[in-house]
């Protein structure tokens, strides 16, 4: 029983900006996220075959316990600071438009759609993903154009990500064998160790500084993980550089706080859903007048015909 996990607002926003926005409406509203997320779900549904399938929601795009670890944490991606909230995100004003008939559209067509209030997207992913591989009830493909996610790949449990570098129809498959060439590292878990020590400025995560993802990958490969790492600058290891045991020390605050903002929840309380792929709409009426409304036709067709609906 296959599963397929789509990092929702990854492919959406790669649809807004990968797609024309001559793609309209009737009305001349920008249809062109909508269009190309249905058309990505064609393509995988097709291509694929997964019988469970699940868009994975940002139910909150930035998190209070993350920012509580690290304020600078996706700081520079707001647009509006609002009491009480970590603030509201910074999203072109055509594509934010396009958001809530993709969620109208998703529900028409029976499309399993999960969030959880105080948890990002890549959490409602980990938290699928860790009870896909303790029932056993793999194997997981993670579709995201986001790098986090690779510290869940596991062979052993069947997890992987298909990472669309080059567009959606040709992506990289992410697997151990993928981390150990391209990153030198040996697990998911080696992957988001790397990640808290190399950091990512597009995220706001300082990294330690003189720390790249090359010098990283060579200290796991040495270590192992990152909390034998810095057991090993703790105790004064010989493995470690005097510089390097400095750095390391240096940045030990963020050290200790950053991995519960690099690694994602596996425990996030998700609502009850049936993830099973739709065997025919869930409420045609409803899919149709979107359909009419939005000038969805094609792309929604393309949809039926992945499903294997008559």
């Amino acid at each position: 029983m296959s599963l397929m996990l789509l990092d929702s607002a990854s492919l959406y926003f790669r649809a807004f900006f990968g797609v024309p926005d001559s793609l309209r409406a009737p009305g001349g509203t920008p249809v062109n996220a909508v269009r190309g997320l249905l058309d990505t779900i064609a393509w995988l549904a097709t291509t694929h075959g997964p019988d469970r399938m699940v868009a994975c929601w940002d139910d909150d795009w930035r998190p209070a316990f993350r920012v509580e670890a690290i304020p600078s944490y996706k700081a520079h991606r707001v647009a509006q600071e609002v009491p009480g909230t970590t603030g509201i995100e910074e999203v072109p004003e055509t594509l934010l438009a396009q958001v809530p008939v993709i969620v109208e559209v998703l529900a028409a067509l029976g499309i399993a759609r999960v969030g959880v209030p105080g948890y990002e997207a890549d959490d409602v992913i980990g938290t699928l993903t860790a009870r896909a591989v303790e029932q056993g009830a793999g194997p997981v493909d993670i579709v995201t154009g986001d790098r986090d996610l690779f510290q869940l790949v596991d062979d052993a449990a069947g997890v992987r990500v298909l990472y669309p570098a080059r567009g959606i129809r040709d992506p990289d498959v992410v697997n151990e064998k993928r981390l150990a060439e391209k990153y030198g590292v040996a697990s998911g878990q080696a992957y988001a160790d790397m990640a808290t020590l190399r950091g990512d400025p597009s995220d706001g995560l300082p990294g330690v500084p003189g720390v790249g993802e090359k010098t990283a990958a060579k200290l796991l490969a040495q270590y192992g993980t990152l909390a034998a790492i810095l057991a090993a600058r703790d105790a004064g290891d010989k493995g470690l550089t005097s510089t390097q045991r400095r750095r390391l020390q240096e940045a030990d605050e963020y050290l200790q706080v950053a991995p519960v903002v690099v690694q994602v929840a596996r425990d996030a309380p998700l609502p009850a859903f049936d993830p099973a792929v739709p065997k025919a709409p869930a409420d045609p009426e409803a899919l149709e007048a979107l359909t009419a409304q939005w000038g969805l036709r094609s792309s929604v067709e393309r949809v039926r015909t992945a499903f294997g609906w008559a």
